[in-house]
């Protein structure tokens, strides 16, 4: 009977341990229909749609008008074209750049976003057993690259930032800032990993990352921390790629109509290498009306450059007071639908084209358009010039039109839908994108990256030399080894470079943001002060970090 009983126990015991076991995964979720932080990164394909999710936030950003216009704004190429003297598009640096406001926590927000995709990424790649190690270094690579993309944007307008370089699982309140030395010596540590392991120009589709994205990049932060040298070799590896060249002969979608090869930089289907454009290093993606592609034919989309930056042509009026304009048309003359938000200083209208502003094709009338010619047939002023006959509410508002640059624009290449007369290529309300796709990076920069290092080397001739080759492909007079200086560069970064570089970020960069607005940009000369070359901390992210001790930037 004992032995029997023990039979049973044992019986028990085997089943309720079964059944525990059995309850104990039951109670274990293994979820199989949605992803959770368990399953997202597995496969391959799962890291590729976590990296795709980071180009996303980059195209994101560049289109938001808190993002890269941000970046234009109370600059020296760039003002509010109202003149407002408020925080409405940089009128008052004060009310812009103040702790409270949002500018500042959309611009942490967005680049802390993009570094905490980026560490969770490299994280998780650590005990991953699915990838080979090649998938394994090139996913890393290319999150490195975002991860220092982000403390770059940070580091230069916040200076010292707090460091995440790891997946933050749980909230945390003890944030502290790392000095702007120490960032700046991360951004390099990824930058170096991903100029090693990212794959050759050659072998990557449109808009994704190559090598020398990296190496560009890393060339402006070896800048940053005066490594002359390590910045002209790094250059020298985008340079010298066979595959990179800058365009010299007229190409793509427009080459047969008139205009010259800066022209056909940025019309439509010219930006990526598929085009044959050997300067394009990386740019930025937009498909038109297809789910996730950033461009609408329904409405205003994307990067709204053309609606910021081109002139309201369509209000107008002759010198008698009647209409002296059709409306905004899908013209060069018209220049879209704008609104005239963003008006160049007269620095950028003006100055810095005076020596060459016949044969400078960056100056060309079909890069940059200076009058413009009243286009109503039923005006008597009909193919008379803006200029030599203002009309009467131009002159009341000068707003209302100014010479623009025809970058942010697509004449005659607008999307079907947007066009409400197929005659006159009137457009509809719902017009103002840039229906093209967007240089984050290309090869005129990297020369003009090599130049600076080269000045700071003290080597003026091959600072000169590199400067030229820009300058030759314009048409542009060369300059000599005198002619050299740190504001030389930036005045040529602005005929090449403008609504493609971030500018205030470069000036911030070389510490001439505050020099150069006082001298060069007469809206907010007298509004910005010294303090404002750095922003301030958000102050929402100062009192929830209760346990830690983020600084404000003096003078806020």
């Amino acid at each position: 009977m004992k032995s029997y009983i023990n039979k049973i126990l044992l019986l028990v015991f085997v089943l309720s341990t079964q059944l525990a076991c059995v309850e104990e995964d039951f109670l274990n979720e293994n979820p199989l229909d949605f992803f959770s932080t368990g399953n997202s990164f597995v496969t391959f394909e799962n890291y590729q749609g976590a990296l795709i999710d980071m180009y996303a936030q980059v195209r994101t950003f560049t289109a938001d008008e808190n993002g890269f216009s941000a970046h234009m704004y109370g600059t020296d190429i760039m003002i509010n074209a109202r003149r407002i003297a408020d925080g409405l598009r940089w009128g008052n640096y004060s009310v812009s750049l103040n702790p409270t406001s949002g500018l500042p926590l959309f611009h942490w927000n967005s680049m802390y976003k993009l570094i905490t995709s980026a560490n969770s990424i490299i994280d998780r790649l650590q005990d991953n057993t699915v990838l080979t190690a090649n998938e394994k270094q090139s996913i890393d690579a290319e999150a490195r690259f975002f991860r220092a993309l982000g403390y770059r944007n940070l580091v230069y307008i916040f200076g010292g930032v707090p460091l995440l370089l790891n997946e933050v699982t749980s909230p945390r309140t003890d944030f502290e800032r790392a000095a702007r030395e120490e960032v700046i010596a991360q951004i390099e540590a990824d930058l170096l990993i991903a100029s090693q392991n990212l794959p050759s120009i050659g072998a990557v589709a449109d808009g994704r990352l190559s090598n020398l994205a990296a190496f560009h990049l890393l060339t402006e932060i070896y800048i940053a921390q005066q490594k002359w040298d390590l910045a002209i070799g790094a250059a020298s590896q985008v340079i010298d790629d066979p595959n990179t060249a800058l365009m010299t002969n007229r190409f793509g979608s427009m080459a047969n109509q008139p205009g010259d090869v800066f022209y056909d930089l940025f019309r439509v289907g010219n930006q990526n290498r598929s085009s044959g454009n050997r300067e394009a290093i990386w740019v930025g993606q937009y498909e038109l009306d297809i789910l996730g592609g950033g461009l609408s034919s329904t409405g205003i989309s994307g990067r709204i450059f053309e609606r910021n930056h081109a002139p309201a042509v369509f209000t107008l009026t002759d010198p008698d007071g009647r209409l002296g304009s059709l409306g905004s048309r899908s013209t060069l003359n018209a220049g879209g639908r704008g609104v005239s938000f963003m008006r160049p200083t007269a620095y950028m209208e003006q100055t810095i084209w005076e020596s060459d502003f016949d044969n400078d094709i960056r100056n060309s009338r079909f890069n940059y358009v200076r009058d413009f010619i009243y286009d109503n047939p039923n005006s008597v002023w009909y193919d008379s010039s803006l200029v030599k006959y203002p009309s009467r509410n131009y002159l009341a508002e000068k707003w209302r039109w100014y010479p623009y640059i025809t970058k942010v624009t697509t004449p005659g290449q607008h999307p079907a839908n947007l066009i409400a007369n197929a005659e006159t290529l009137l457009l509809t309300n719902g017009a103002g994108s840039t229906y093209t796709d967007h240089y984050y990076m290309r090869l005129s920069e990297t020369y003009l990256l090599r130049a600076e290092a080269y000045l700071g080397r003290g080597d003026l001739a091959n600072a000169a030399a590199d400067i030229n080759q820009v300058r030759n492909r314009a048409n542009a007079t060369p300059i000599s080894a005198g002619d050299v200086t740190i504001d030389y560069i930036l005045d040529e970064r602005a005929r090449e470079l403008c609504f493609e570089e971030t500018r205030r970020l470069t000036l911030t960069r070389v510490g001439k943001l505050v020099e150069r607005v006082r001298v060069h940009n007469d809206l907010n000369n007298s509004n910005i002060l010294d303090h404002h070359n750095l922003w301030p901390i958000p102050i929402r992210e100062i009192e929830a970090n209760i346990n830690g001790n983020l600084t404000q930037n003096p003078g806020y």
